[in-house]
């Protein structure tokens, strides 16, 4: 059987960062990596949804708005996936490190938390969201690869 292509991908040397993952036509899958992985530091169900929450709702209200696919964190707990279509890679960066500064500057509640809204509303928590987003956007300011490859040995 065939692997899939984030298989592939030496997870040995992976560290947090904004990575291109696979490019399908139009449609380019980003990582945004948080934590190394297997080191024993993965995010919680919690952070995970809420930063679910907050970064797809300001990225879908961005000015890439339109060509979002979908935002979503990784099984492993190491991440998140960002599916753009038809921008350049430099714009998403710069759109994400912005989406990333509105989480960590918002005031108020995550985004859809309520029974009506979310199918487990009562497990979002704005301040694990900030606190990871605060994270994030650190690494991502001190990004220098502007070609996005993932790291090699």
């Amino acid at each position: 059987m065939e692997r899939i292509a984030s298989f592939t991908i030496d997870h040995d040397v992976l560290v947090p960062g904004f990575y291109i993952s696979r490019i399908d036509g139009d449609i380019t899958t980003y990582d945004l990596r948080t934590r190394k992985p297997n080191a024993g530091d993965y995010m919680s169900d919690s952070t995970m949804h809420s930063v679910e929450h907050m970064f797809a709702t300001y990225i879908r209200n961005s000015e890439i708005a339109d060509d979002v696919i979908y935002f979503g964190p990784m099984g492993c707990q190491t991440g998140f996936y960002l599916l753009i279509r038809n921008q350049e890679p430099t714009k998403v960066f710069e759109v994400s490190k912005k989406v990333l500064s509105q989480i960590v500057n918002h005031e108020g509640d995550v985004f859809g938390k309520s029974a009506i809204e979310c199918g487990h509303y009562e497990n979002l928590d704005i301040d694990k969201a900030k606190k990871e987003c605060t994270f994030m956007l650190n690494v991502f300011e001190k990004q220098t690869d502007m070609t996005f490859a993932y790291p090699v040995k």
